[in-house]
């Protein structure tokens, strides 16, 4: 039952992070009318939506990785997933809303470079899942 309920829950957490860092986030920007500050006003509220149900997630594969229920290789998978998570949430996304707070007030703010770290973190999420989803699968 775990396995299966962690095998739901990662391909839904992998299918989100696709939806939203892969294909909403860069084409909102391209959007006729789109300012700069909207995408940043929209992308605030959209990755704040996506981290909270992350993070549920990610609380629901640790119990199923705590009560021994998932395999060893999906159980290492899913918690790289949840440490890139937390890393993106403790350390780059700070950086990013001190960035984005000085656009929304008006002010010219330099690129932040933590953006690329946050696409990195991202990209491992996504691998972390799909390794997990597949182990998970193969089971």
């Amino acid at each position: 039952m775990g396995s299966a309920v962690a095998t739901a829950v990662t391909y839904v957490w992998l299918g989100m992070v696709l939806a939203i860092s892969f294909v909403e986030a860069p084409l909102k920007f391209r959007a006729p009318g789109v300012s700069l500050a909207v995408g940043l006003g929209i992308g605030r509220l959209v990755f704040r939506a996506l981290n909270a149900a992350e993070s549920l997630f990610a609380v629901a594969v640790l119990v199923t990785v705590a009560v021994g229920a998932l395999p060893y290789g999906a159980a290492v998978a899913e918690v790289v997933a949840i440490v890139a998570l937390a890393v993106q949430l403790t350390a780059v996304r700070p950086r990013l809303a001190r960035r984005s707070d000085l656009v929304l007030a008006g002010m010219d703010a330099p690129r932040s470079h933590a953006h690329h770290a946050y696409i990195a973190l991202e990209s491992v999420k996504v691998v972390a899942l799909l390794t997990a989803g597949v182990l998970l699968l193969a089971g």
